[in-house]
């Protein structure tokens, strides 16, 4: 994962400044949670799923992830690899964590998104039940 910066939002009211700074850490496991959530994503590479960290408590969901702040870190852009679940449509799958990770980044960090690539790194055989 790559961290280059970190974003800072400067607030300033009737002579009080104040600053929130969002760590890379911080966006990666946004961006991680939201992929993970959409149907036919098994995985980040070398990840746990949504659901087995929920059970472990664990709470790094950034590997798979690459962050890049851009434009004096009020914009990024991130990098996934994902394992797919076979049978999934992988354009269909793509689309959507595109767009979740996008939103999810944007409502919660308050940050603008300038991309979102996706690397399929595998394919989950296995039969969920």
């Amino acid at each position: 994962m790559t961290m280059e910066a970190e974003n800072v939002t400067t607030y300033e009211e009737k002579g009080f400044t104040s600053e929130v700074k969002i760590a890379g850490d911080v966006i990666a496991t946004i961006a991680g949670l939201a992929a993970t959530e959409i149907e036919g994503i098994s995985s980040m590479q070398g990840n746990l799923t949504n659901e087995l960290v929920g059970k472990l408590g664990m709470k790094n969901l950034t590997k798979g992830v690459t962050i890049r702040f851009e434009e004096e870190g009020t914009a990024v852009h991130v990098d996934l690899s994902v394992i797919m679940r076979y049978g999934y449509s992988i354009p269909k799958a793509c689309k959507a964590v595109q767009e979740r990770v996008k939103t999810a980044i944007e409502n919660m960090a308050g940050l603008k998104v300038s991309g979102v690539n996706i690397n399929i790194v595998g394919v989950d055989t296995e039969v969920i039940e």
